[in-house]
Parts: C-alpha cells; sequence; structure tokens
C-alpha cells in the first residue's frame, strides 16, 4: 500500500484540474445535489382534534382545508354497498386524497377472555379495510401494569399482537405500534413498560411479523429525549403513521403530562423540523397527523378548529419544504 505523499497530492489535483471536471467541481456538484422531497401525506384525523362530522363531509373538510389524506370510518366502510362505496371512493379519488390508518379494535391490553373475544371480530374489520383499499392500522400501548412484570408484559404483547398482525396481514394491512414516553406516565406504575423506541423495536422483532412498525409520535419522541440520530435508524417502511404536536414552554421534561400539549409549532419545544426532516430523509410516504390534546380546539365550531388545524400542520410542514 503506496502512501500519498504531499507532493504526490500536490500533483494529483494539479493533474486533476486538467481532467474535465475538477475534485473541487465534483464536490460542489455533490453539494448541489437536491435534497429528497416529502412523501408523507398530512392528514386529517377528526375524532383527534375533537370534530365530528359524516365521513362523505369529512372528505369535502380535507379537500377544502388542504388535507392530503383521511382516516378511515369501519362502521361507515362496513355499511356501503358495492355502488355506494365505489362511489365514496371515487369522490375520495377526485379530491385526490390517500387514506389515513384505521385504529385497531383488538383488547389486547386486557384479560385473556377480552382478547379472544376482541379477535373474532378482526377478520371482518380487516375485510372491511381491505375492501376499501386501507393499507394502514395503528394502536398504542400502555407504559405500564399493576401486575405483570416487565417481562412478563412483553411476552404477552408479543404473543397477542403477532396474532393480530397475522390477521391483519393476510388482508395487506400493516400495524403501527406507539410508546409512551413521558416519564409522568410510565413511571407511576408499580411495573414500568415499553416506553422508548429502543425497546418498541425489541418488542417489533420479538412479534416478528414483516408488517409491523412504528406509530411515532412527536411528543413521544420529545419525552423519551430522543434525537434525530435514533429517527434516521429507522427505514421508510418500518413507519406507519406519524403524530405531530408540541409541548407546553417552561415544563421540564420529565415533567410532561400526556394530555397536555400544543399544536404543531404552537411553542417551539418540539424539534418538529429534525422530526419531519427525518420522515424526509427515510422516505416515509404514509400520514402524519395532528394529535394535541387541545381543550380549546374541541370548543372551537368544526370548520374553526380545521382551518386551526391545517395551519399549524403547514407550518410544521414548511419547515422541511423550505429546508
Amino acid at each position: 500500500m503506496k502512501i500519498m505523499t504531499r507532493r504526490f497530492f500536490i500533483k494529483a489535483t494539479t493533474l486533476a484540474g486538467f481532467s474535465g471536471v475538477s475534485l473541487g467541481a465534483r464536490g460542489l456538484l455533490a453539494a448541489e445535489a437536491p435534497a429528497p422531497k416529502r412523501k408523507f401525506t398530512i392528514g386529517l384525523a377528526c375524532g383527534m382534534i375533537g370534530v365530528k362530522g359524516d365521513p362523505r363531509k369529512e372528505l369535502e373538510w380535507a379537500s377544502q382545508f388542504g388535507f392530503e389524506a383521511v382516516e378511515p370510518s369501519v362502521s361507515f366502510l362496513g355499511k356501503l354497498s358495492e355502488v355506494e362505496l365505489q362511489a365514496y371512493l371515487d369522490e375520495k379519488k377526485r379530491r385526490n386524497l390517500a387514506w389515513g390508518a384505521a385504529g385497531l379494535p383488538v383488547q389486547f391490553r386486557g384479560d385473556d377472555a377480552a382478547f379472544e373475544q376482541s379477535m373474532k371480530s378482526l377478520p371482518d374489520f380487516a375485510r372491511t379495510l381491505q375492501r376499501a383499499g386501507v393499507t394502514r392500522v395503528a394502536t398504542w400501548l400502555s407504559p405500564g401494569h399493576k401486575t405483570l412484570t416487565y417481562l412478563a408484559n412483553f411476552r404477552q404483547h408479543a404473543k397477542r399482537l403477532r396474532e393480530a398482525a397475522r390477521v391483519l396481514g393476510d388482508h395487506g394491512l400493516r400495524l403501527g405500534l406507539e410508546y409512551v414516553g413521558p416519564k409522568t406516565s410510565w413511571s407511576v406504575s408499580r411495573f414500568p413498560f415499553i416506553h422508548t423506541m429502543a425497546e418498541m423495536k425489541d418488542l417489533i422483532a420479538e412479534i416478528g411479523r414483516d408488517n409491523v412498525g412504528f406509530l411515532l409520535d412527536s411528543w413521544h419522541w420529545y419525552t423519551a429525549r430522543e434525537t434525530e440520530a435514533d429517527l434516521l435508524t429507522l427505514k421508510a417502511g418500518d413507519v406507519i403513521l406519524c403524530h405531530l404536536n408540541d409541548a407546553p414552554k417552561d415544563v421540564p421534561v420529565d415533567q410532561q403530562i400526556d394530555n397536555r400539549r400544543g399544536l404543531p409549532c404552537s411553542t417551539g419545544v418540539i424539534d418538529l423540523k429534525a422530526f419531519l426532516g427525518a420522515m424526509v430523509k427515510i422516505g416515509f410516504d404514509g400520514p402524519v397527523v395532528c394529535e394535541p390534546f387541545s381543550q380549546e380546539l374541541r370548543k372551537m365550531p368544526a370548520e374553526e378548529a380545521l382551518s386551526t388545524v391545517a395551519a399549524a400542520m403547514k407550518k410544521a410542514v414548511a419547515l422541511v419544504e423550505t429546508q
């Protein structure tokens, strides 16, 4: 192996200047390579912001206020005839709207009887979503348990969620799992449970189904003291759904309380540029939905609330569209 001397280096770089494209020019071209553009959609989930409306009306609202995806209502979709469903899907397509994610109806957090009973209806639930072209389902994990140790709870979650994921996978559905990050949530349990991205990775690996990934929430990412580097360990296919919000000012991170949040970019406490920027970098192509837990928002008339949420979401997305 030859060691490059200073004289050899100067000679080599001088010759490179006459070779059509200099080393500096190559570096400049690389620096000017276009940044990746976002593939994710701005999703509307009316229930998360306290707005009630017929799913047909939600299509109109989403289009009116600039949302790009809508959350599916399984109860609504399940009642539609083939003709009615096709008309609904045609209207959704006409408005250029994608699907968001449905909630998982399985009672996997309770006793065996409740879990087994809820699993009986999961195939019908999955068929309804598949029929409408929905591909994403998501749910959250409780960050602690009164009686089950971490290991016992881990094994129970892996077993139950594996069963649910198998049924969903048979119908082309992917399952996103959300960890709950605040210390004020997990520390009050006798047996704390999963509350970080690293721990959730362990659970997803133990479940062992390729249709299981993350529901990432900027709030839980922040309260778990995670960084952009943590997000960049994921691939696009690892993320099913994202929730977006902000945190109150002047509250230490370990004292943040789960249901006291804010609209995206309302305080600047959560680094949404880093969070969304990571989603752009990994190529996440699913829905990003506002989950602010705002009582003030819930008191607003529907269209005022929708306008307020749309403005907040667009402000957040602009952080990565203009960088």
